[in-house]
C-alpha cells in the first residue's frame, strides 16, 4: 500500500506567491508565472514548465527561505524574516526572467 502525500498550500505561500507575482509583472505577463507547490518548496514556474523555475519558497520550517536561481538553474537560499522581505530581492527575481526570454 503506497502512503499518500498530502500537500497544503499555506496562506502565507500565497502571499509570497502574489509578491513575486507583482515584482515580475514589470517583465512578465502575470498569467505566464504559475505557482506548483511540493512537498518540499513552493515553485515558481515560468509558463508551466519545470525547466524554467523563478524561484522558490521554502516556508515548511521555522526558518523561512527565498530559493533563487542562477543562470545554470543552480538554486541559492536566501534566509527571510517575512514575505514582505521578497521585496529586497525583486532585482534578482527580475534577472532571473532574462535566463528565460
Amino acid at each position: 500500500m503506497t502512503k499518500k502525500i498530502i500537500v497544503i498550500t499555506t496562506d502565507e505561500e500565497i502571499e509570497g506567491f502574489n509578491i513575486i507575482k507583482a515584482i515580475l509583472r514589470q517583465k512578465l505577463e502575470v498569467n505566464r508565472i504559475i505557482a506548483r507547490d511540493t512537498q518540499s518548496y513552493f515553485g515558481v514556474l515560468l509558463d508551466d514548465n519545470n525547466r524554467k523555475p523563478l524561484c522558490r519558497l521554502h516556508f515548511n520550517a521555522k526558518q523561512k527561505y527565498l530559493g533563487l536561481m542562477d543562470a545554470n538553474k543552480n538554486e541559492t537560499r536566501h534566509p527571510i524574516s517575512s514575505v514582505d522581505d521578497i521585496f529586497n530581492y525583486s532585482e534578482q527575481l527580475l534577472t532571473t526572467v532574462t535566463f528565460y526570454e
